[in-house]
């Protein structure tokens, strides 16, 4: 990953690229905006671990008993087809 490579001169550059960019009056309200997702993405993170955690105690085995008799599958033969016994033409 590339974001080793930053030293401290490299992110002085980008910061201050970001005050041009958005305003020192506007970084606050775009930090707090920032924590604010991170911490509802952690709560949302968490909130799926626990569904994850309360499914797996209720699954069940679903592997089949092998010698349990499979059921064949019905084969559709199509239209019955009777013959013609009327002879008039």
């Amino acid at each position: 990953m590339m974001l080793g490579n930053l030293g401290g001169v490299h992110l002085l550059i980008i910061l201050g690229i970001v005050i041009l960019l958005f305003g020192a009056t506007k970084l606050p309200a775009l930090a707090k905006g920032l924590g604010q997702s991170i911490n509802i993405f952690k709560k949302e993170m968490g909130d799926d671990e626990k569904k994850a955690k309360g499914t797996d105690a209720g699954v069940q085995n679903t592997v089949a008993d092998p010698a349990a008799p499979v059921a064949q599958p019905v084969v559709n033969p199509g239209p019955s087809v009777q013959p013609n016994t009327d002879h008039r033409n």
